[in-house]
Parts: structure tokens; sequence; C-alpha cells
């Protein structure tokens, strides 16, 4: 399966040639906990993250997805098969029982319905569920960054943009009556030209000594993951502006022998 699975997504590594930073921070120990920025859309990037951390430490990432994923037909089952799980506490903890990586994003799939401006921002909201677990279970947390999607898209108009139009009225009375949250609604988006895709491995986080019951001891865990992840944005964008590999063309050229 794994094998499958990456036979399928190297194309799309060919196209995105992704450069990985930090990797010597991902410890040997597990449980681990991966702590990221949602980009937007939420799919172009885990597929290569899986990729890259699979042939670089042997890790297979057990991803915690949005509930609303599992109540897709199809899409649910291709999730499963990928070893995504619904994320629920219980499911959380019995991967981290069992030892294993686990993928969160706190920012879940406001995140991903990216407004205008809100290019790499974290939305977190107050959310304490994910250190809370980690806590409980000693799970050292690895934060990380993913740089790139969000420069391959202009939002065109928002999900607020659109509701707020009355001409979105019906619609938006449809999306209430299949009980779908509004603030998860993709934006209306335009494709750029492809772009690199670049991940960063911030300091490992241990847990030890912090209590799974201590909500200011979690605040702190919390914004000092969210610190570390959004260093770990700024680390990546300072190097894809002088990144002499960062265009297509460039790379292109270099796989041709081209100067």
């Amino acid at each position: 399966m794994v094998e499958r699975a990456l036979a399928a997504v190297r194309p799309w590594r060919a196209l995105t040639a992704p450069h990985v930073q930090g990797v010597e921070n991902v410890p040997e120990s597990r449980p681990l906990l991966f702590v990221g920025n949602h980009s937007i859309f939420g799919v172009l990037d885990p597929p290569l993250l899986f990729a890259e951390l699979y042939e670089r430490k042997s890790i297979i990432l057990r991803s915690l997805g949005d509930h609303l994923h599992f109540q897709i037909p199809g899409w649910r089952d291709l999730l499963f098969a990928c070893g995504a799980v619904d994320g629920t506490p219980d499911a959380c903890a019995a991967l981290m029982r069992a030892g294993e990586c686990v993928l969160v994003f706190p920012g879940g799939g406001r995140e991903v319905a990216k407004r205008k401006g809100e290019e790499y921002a974290l939305i977190w909201k107050e959310r304490l569920g994910f250190v809370r677990l980690a806590a409980a279970h000693g799970c050292t947390i690895v934060p990380f960054a993913c740089v790139g999607v969000e420069d391959a898209f202009d939002v065109v108009l928002d999900a607020d943009e659109v509701l707020a139009s009355p001409l979105a009225a019906p619609l938006a009375r449809v999306i209430d009556r299949l009980g779908v949250r509004r603030d998860v609604l993709f934006p209306l988006a335009r494709p750029r030209r492809p772009q690199r895709i670049y991940f960063g491995f911030a300091e490992a986080i241990s847990t030890e000594g912090t209590s799974a019951d201590d909500d200011d001891a979690l605040r702190a865990l919390r914004d000092r993951v969210r610190d570390a992840v959004a260093g770990e944005i700024a680390s990546l964008r300072a190097f894809q502006a002088v990144d002499p590999r960062r265009s297509l063309l460039a790379r292109l050229g270099e796989a041709l022998g081209v100067r």
C-alpha cells in the first residue's frame, strides 16, 4: 500500500520538487505528534509530507481529519485507505497509545478555507485538545510548516464575500439545511504558476512534566508550538525568496542541463 501511494504521488513530487529542512529535528522516540499549518484547499501538500517523511525517516503518518471529510462517501474510503482517521479525541488517544506518528492541523477546516489576506495565517482559535492529548500520553510534539501552496493561487472570492451577496441567500439556506459549516466553505480561487513546495521541521517539544489537567500549562505549550510553526513559516519564506530553484522554468532548465 505504501509503495503504491509513493508511486501515485511521484509525478506531483517531480513537479513541486519539495525542499525539506530541519528533518534532523524529528526524534526517533515514539509517539510523535506532528503539528503544522494547513494550506489552502488542504490536499496538495500532505501527500508530499507523507512521502518525504517515509523516505527520509521511515515514518508512516496517521492523519487526523476534519469530521466533514468522513461524511462524504468515496472520499472517506480513500482517506481510510491512506491511514487517515476521523479526528476524534478517542481516535487520537488510541493512535498515541499504539506509539504511532500522528498528524494534526489545529486550524482544521477553517484554516483550509482561506479568506483574502490570510496567506500562511494560523487560525487555531483557542484549541487545547491536541496538546492535552499529547501531554496525557507523553507524546513529543514536532512543529512543522509548509510554504508554497498559498503562492499557487489567487483568491478571487472568499466565502465571506460570496455569502454576503444577496444573490447567495438561496445557497446559504441550502448550506444550512445540509448542516455544512459556513466557516469551512472553500474560496473561489484562480490557479497561478506551479510552485515549489517547502517543508521545515522545528525543534521537537517534549510534553514531559506538563499536566493534561492544567489549562494554563497547556495554553503555554500550545502557544509555544504555534510560535514554532510561525517561526518555521517565516524561515521557509525567507529561503523561498532567494531560492534559485523556486521557478518551474529554473528546475526544468537544471534538469535539462541548461545554464
